[in-house]
């Protein structure tokens, strides 16, 4: 890189560029301390300043600045600027230093910039994006002309969503929506309305569970949960965070004035005449902003039937049976989002006939069922989860549902209701079976009660399913088939597949399936209970009793070919 002696007049340094403009008699000394005290003082640099001044054109200052530095001179125009990878770098980066990301190589990207004293920019870039920035000079009109220009097309992306005829054809109808609940026109603007119907409607034609839209300091993206596994979908314009959520809340009756203080609400999307979406909407202040998150509820997923849950024939059985009795408790455990909710309302749409009254308590409410009483917790008006029990034993019931069993008072409610005539239903949040069982006692409640009204107890995960057209077999060491839980006998004839990658799937994977450990309360394990034993003998007493576990129940889906080992390996390491 070349380099320039500083001059020196008057006390004042002038050094780089503004020292080779004198030295080249583009400018006097004058007018280079003039610019450079004027650049510091209004905080922009020098060569913004020297443009400003119109003292030099900008071809002139960009060819003696490359000279100076050693830096590459480019005609920007000449390039296909619909190639630039301007995504990679955040807009309002863009627009504070002035720069232009052009291409990509590697590791390297390649930015187009005007002053090339500014490496606060290059360090910015290198910090957001951790690729290595390239700098390469243009000159600084051309380069303003050509941000201002991509980053105005890159804002108006919804605007010209407004005019998609994909949107005006898909039928979506917005239930519990007025107009005097719109409010004002900013967030009820076509682009934006039309944005967050095609985020909804992408994200049920995906299949995905959840959507997070999500604001950082100098992005604002939208991921999807599809089968277990977050994904970026799309990244809007940091400057329309508060509409897009306010848009959001709109739909979901929420207060859009209070953005200080978190928000649960619901809202109904009907994609057709036959089919409606319900969705579960929460609200986080967070340091930039509101993060939405809204559950995708489909009323269709309650009604797969049990066969589509994924449990083996002898764990079918055992389920079938436990939730046909005429009382005691079947508890379904796992951590959120492994399912435990579906297998509920499998049960309960299995026991929903014209001869059985059913109640369900939840927090909240997911999926509505025509012919069962759901009651919606509200902590708040004191209608918790022991009240709703009271109340339900108050009204002949023959089946309840209770949502989650968190504190002693609810579960003593609940292991009366069992130990009275009622079929009860209900979820824990531990890792296996046998540990519930331990939950129940830490809880308070006495042995002899768990171990006379508890039935069964499911332990569960989803693993993602092996896209059928795509999967391909694999070849792994002995070792470690061994180290994953195989037998030895098992290695000869042992044939495994993971994933491979096609357009109908998402990275080799389509689906989910169930995991289970499917553990009923057998006279022995109730004798451990009763003794004082603790989760380790319940688990030994269950092993001895051939009961898989979560492990040998997703092992066995290996091999199968239903699902990959490193799943399993994912969704069971405790």
């Amino acid at each position: 890189m070349a380099t320039v002696n500083p001059i020196v007049n008057g006390g004042v340094l002038l050094t780089g560029l503004a020292a080779r403009l004198v030295r080249d008699q583009l400018l006097t000394t004058a007018e280079a301390e003039r610019l450079n005290t004027e650049s510091q003082t209004n905080k922009v640099s020098f060569v913004t300043r020297l443009v400003e001044s119109k003292k030099l054109d900008s071809l002139t200052i960009a060819k003696v600045a490359s000279e100076e530095f050693g830096i590459p001179l480019l005609d920007i125009n000449a390039l296909d600027t619909e190639t630039f990878p301007i995504k990679l770098v955040d807009a309002k980066l863009i627009r504070r230093h002035r720069v232009l990301p052009i291409f990509k190589r590697g590791t390297r990207l390649f930015v187009a910039v005007a002053d090339p004293t500014n490496l606060a920019a290059l360090d910015e870039i290198k910090f957001n994006t951790g690729l290595l920035p390239e700098p390469l000079l243009v000159e600084e009109g051309k380069l303003g002309q050509l941000i201002d220009r991509n980053l105005d097309h890159q804002d108006s992306s919804l605007a010209d969503m407004a005019a998609s005829e994909a949107l005006d054809n898909v039928e979506v109808g917005i239930e519990n929506e007025s107009k005097e609940e719109d409010g004002a026109d900013d967030v009820n603007d076509k682009p934006i309305v039309r944005f967050v119907n095609k985020i909804l409607l992408d994200a049920i034609s995906r299949g995905a569970s959840d959507i997070h839209i999500e604001p950082y300091e100098r992005v604002y993206r939208v991921r999807f949960r599809t089968d277990g596994v977050l994904e970026e979908v799309a990244s809007p314009p940091i400057a329309l965070a508060a509409r897009i959520a306010a848009r959001v809340k709109i739909l979901a009756r929420l207060d859009i004035s209070e953005r200080r203080i978190p928000q649960d609400g619901r809202m109904k999307i009907r994609v057709s005449k036959t089919r409606a979406i319900d969705f579960r909407v929460s609200t986080l202040p967070t340091l930039f902003g509101e993060k939405v998150v809204l559950r995708l509820l489909d009323p269709a997923s309650a009604s797969l039937g049990v066969d589509k849950l994924g449990f083996e024939a002898e764990q079918k059985a055992v389920y079938m049976e436990a939730i046909h009795r005429p009382y005691g408790m079947v508890l379904v455990t796992g951590p959120t989002g492994s399912g435990k909710t579906v297998t509920l309302y499998t049960a309960l749409n299995i026991l929903n006939t014209p001869d059985r009254n059913i109640s369900t308590a939840e927090d909240p409410v997911e999926i509505n069922l025509a012919g069962i009483n759901q009651v919606n917790i509200n902590e708040r008006a004191k209608l918790t989860f022991a009240t709703a029990l009271r109340a339900f034993l108050r009204q002949d019931p023959d089946v309840i549902m209770v949502g989650e069993i968190r504190d002693l008072e609810t579960a003593e409610i609940a292991i009366k209701a069992a130990q009275t005539g009622h079929m009860v239903i209900s979820t824990l949040h531990t890792n296996d079976a046998p540990q519930t069982l331990g939950r129940l006692v830490n809880m308070g409640v006495p042995p002899f009660n768990i171990a006379s009204a508890v039935n069964l107890i499911i332990a569960q995960r989803l693993a993602r399913r092996l896209c059928s057209r795509c999967r391909k077999p694999l070849e792994l060491p002995a070792a470690a088939l061994l180290q994953a839980g195989f037998s030895e006998a098992e290695l000869p004839n042992l044939r495994i597949y993971g994933p491979g990658g096609c357009d109908q799937c998402n990275g080799g994977y389509k689906g989910r399936v169930g995991i289970y450990q499917v553990m009923p309360v057998t006279p022995a394990i109730g004798l451990i209970i009763m003794s004082g034993g603790n989760p380790t003998d319940i688990a030994k007493q269950a092993h001895k009793e051939g009961i898989a576990d979560l492990r040998q129940s997703g092992l066995r889906k290996v091999r199968e070919g239903i699902t990959s080992l490193e799943e399993v390996e994912r969704v069971t390491n405790e």
